[in-house]
Parts: structure tokens; sequence; C-alpha cells
């Protein structure tokens, strides 16, 4: 409850209470964004895709975001007219083109083509991608929320409980979607994505009826001058800052690393450690898991403590051992498989609990939602090239031999070359890490400092 003194943000019990509200909306995008991860085999056993086809299908996700500069678009748009209209209009997106994807994956052919690309895999490449705008609109608007709602608060744990959330959706699809998708169907898993979806609609705009009654509440306490008012010239201090930069060729590198790896993991987990096909979804699906436990401890860790910059290096190394490991050809132990991908959770956790309340203490309240699109854009170029760099390189140099699936001859790939990719991006991901922390020091940007006002 609330004083007549106090804002609705004040209360504890409803600041959090506005949390889990949103962070459901962004759970149900989170699962529909990973399920049909581990249906790879089963989409090339019955719609006949190769891994270079499946590649351009998981990086249409990225596709309108990187060449049409969606996530741009969306910043602007949600600094200029707010997160209630600009999440509404996100989660209708999400609706929509997963709809168009489940659609096309259930009742369209291949032999068909559209611009050179099979009937089916174009129009649910492009369902994607109209997800896949919704998703990363509504992923900033979402981040920007917490931001306000939890300022000189739990901002770090906050942010960290909604990704810990978001990995539930993440972890649901690994760990349902192969045995549902054999025992139901292909496309299953996906639809019942889309009736979350819808869920997660709902919960927005339930969110919105709270934010609107902060909104009076803030108005009514204090006068908004000029340096509140949002202007296009912010997009230019933005890029001007250097801690943008190493935010957010930090975010590229290190999501580049485990989310494009995540689609191809169920396939390398059977292939080359023996796990079985029932199983290995979910344990790809344990980085999800770790997050869900481990983001808002480290989170709250970094309210109390700070050291912000310290712990994204830290996740950084972990990346370069994990990958690096899965890279030695030699080693088929599937025990040191899944002992791998806790250490990856580990790793997921630690610099996105440390990485998104940092970008809090380097710009202002006015231009954070640029901030987010703009660090959510060049994150979403690599979320779009390294996928379909990875199948593409499958397809051209990797392939050790073929079988036959459900009447459909697949090709078997041996993953080395892709995780020597990983690797490398995973000790760019290191450098620019360590530069971050030199350039907290010489611009005073406090990631050190913790985040709770005294």
């Amino acid at each position: 409850m609330t004083t007549p003194n106090q804002r609705l943000n004040d209360s504890a019990g409803i600041r959090w209470g506005v949390l889990l509200i949103v962070a459901f909306t962004m759970m149900a995008a989170y699962y529909v964004n990973d399920v049909m991860a581990p249906l790879k085999g089963l989409l090339q056993g019955q719609l006949g895709w190769t891994s270079d086809e499946y590649g351009t299908f998981t990086g249409a996700y990225s596709f309108l975001n990187v060449f049409l500069l969606m996530l741009l678009w969306g910043g602007l748009i949600l600094d200029k007219i707010g997160a209630r209209l600009t999440g509404i209009f996100a989660t209708l997106l999400m609706v929509g083109g997963t709809a168009a994807e489940w659609y096309a994956l259930n009742y369209m052919g291949g032999t068909s083509e559209i611009f050179g690309m099979k009937q089916n895999l174009f129009v649910a490449s492009a369902g994607y991608a109209f997800f896949g705008v919704g998703a990363e609109v509504a992923g900033i608007t979402v981040t920007k929320v917490i931001a306000r709602w939890f300022n000189g608060k739990e901002m770090a744990l906050a942010m960290g409980v909604q990704v810990a959330l978001a990995r539930v959706g993440s972890q649901a699809a690994y760990g349902v979607a192969l045995p549902l998708a054999k025992s139901e169907g292909l496309t299953f898993p996906l639809f019942i994505g889309l009736v979350v979806l819808v869920g997660g609609f709902i919960s927005f705009l339930v969110f919105t009826f709270f934010d609107k009654k902060l909104d009076q509440q803030i108005k009514s306490d204090t006068k908004v001058g000029d340096e509140e008012k949002f202007s296009f010239a912010d997009v230019l201090d933005v890029v001007k800052n250097p801690g943008f930069w190493f935010i957010a060729l930090l975010c590229v590198l290190f999501y580049s690393c485990v989310f494009p790896f995540q689609k191809y993991a169920t396939e390398l987990m059977i292939t080359k450690y023996s796990v079985s096909e029932d199983l290995a979804g979910t344990f790809v699906g344990l980085p999800a898991l770790g997050a869900l436990i481990l983001t808002p401890i480290f989170g709250g860790m970094i309210d109390k403590k700070g050291r912000a910059a310290s712990i994204m290096i830290l996740g950084a190394a972990m990346l370069i051992f994990v990958h690096a490991t899965y890279s030695i050809p030699s080693i088929h132990s599937s025990a040191l498989a899944i002992a791998l991908m806790i250490v990856l959770g580990i790793a997921f956790s630690l610099v996105p609990s440390a990485m998104w309340p940092s970008v809090a203490k380097i710009f202002p309240a006015k231009q954070l939602g640029t901030a987010y699109a703009l660090i959510f854009l060049i994150q979403n170029v690599g979320l779009w090239g390294v996928p379909t760099l990875i199948g593409a390189v499958l397809e051209s140099y990797c392939i050790t031999g073929q079988q036959v699936v459900n009447g459909q001859t697949v090709n078997l790939y041996d993953y080395t070359l892709p995780m020597l990719i990983f690797t490398g991006l995973a000790v760019a991901a290191l450098i620019v890490a360590l530069l971050l922390k030199v350039a907290d020091k010489k611009f005073g940007y406090n990631l050190e400092k913790p985040n709770m006002k005294s």
C-alpha cells in the first residue's frame, strides 16, 4: 500500500508486482524465440531444410532489426511516446509474427518458391522477423520500465529477476519442444507459444494501468523541464559516449556466443556427445535454468557491492573456456558437455546482471530508450549474422556423412570449426570488457560502485 505522499514505485509490493507483470510478457517472448531451436533435425527431416536454410530461418529474427533499423526506430518511438503504447505495439507484432510463422510451417509446402526460397521457409522467416522486431522492442521497453520503477532502488536485482523469469520461457522451450513435436506434431510447441503470447499481451495491458497512475503522480510532484524531454539530438549524444560503444560491442559479442550457439547446440549434444534426443534440449536449456537461479543473486550483489565491470570480465573469460573446450575434437564425454552448459549458465547470469544496469548509469533517463535500442540494434547484427554464418560454414566445410530421417536424407556435421568461431568471439568479448573497465576509470561511469543509494 502507498501513503498520500508516496508514489506507486515507493511501495515494494507494487513495484515488484509490476515487474512480474511485464516479466511474464518477456517470458512468453523467450519461449517463442527458442522453441524451434531443438527442432533443427525435425525441420530438416520433415520439411527437407538444409543447415544453410535453417541458418537463414533462425537469423531472420534479426533481419528487419538490422537492415531496416527497426530497433532504432523502436527506441526513438519509446522515448517519444512512452513505454505503454510502445509495449502494446511490440506485443501485437510478436503475436502476429508468431501466427504467420506457425501457419507457414503447418500449412505451406516447400515445392513452390518465393524470391528463390522455399515457400514455407520464406513465410516462416518473415513471421519470425516480425516477431523479432516486436520481441526486441518489447525488451528495451521492459528494460526502461524497470529502470524507471526501480530508480535508486534494487535496479540490478530487478533486472536480474526479469532476465531470470525470461529464461524460464527459454528453459521451457528447450525442455518440451522436441518431446511435444514428436508426440503432437512439429508445430504444436509453437502453437503453445502463440497462445502464451496472447496472454503476454493481456498482461502488458494490465501494466499500463499502473504505469499511467505513476505518470500522474510524477507530474503532480515535479515540474517537467526541457531536460526531461527527448530530442533527436540525444541520438548523437548517445553514440558520442565512449561507454556506449564498449557496452554495445560487449553485448553483441557476448550474446553472439550464447544465443546462436544454443540454436545449434541440441544437434551438437546429440551427434558429438551422444546425448539422448529427448534430453538434449533440456541440457541445452541449462544456461536458462542457471540464469533463473543466479541472475537475481548476482544482481543483488551488484546492487549492494558494485564491481559490475569486473563481473563482465569474469563472465567473458568463462565463455572462452566453454567454447574452447567444446571445440576440442577428441573430447566426447557427455558429462563434460553437460558440465560446460552449467558453466555457460553461470556466465550467462554474470554478464547481463552487470551490463544492463550499467547502461542506466552511463546515460540519463531521457536517453535510456535510445541507448538500449541502439545497443540492441548492434546486438541484432550478431544475432542475424552469426547463426547465418554458422549454418553456411556447416553446409560448406563440416559435412561428415548423411543419414535418412523421416524419408529425407540429412547431413551429419563436425562442429569443430563452428566452435572455434564462437571461441574467437568470446576472446573479443573479453578484450572489450577489459577496455570497458579502463573507460570506467577514465570517464567516471561508477560501474564498480553499488547501485543502491544509501
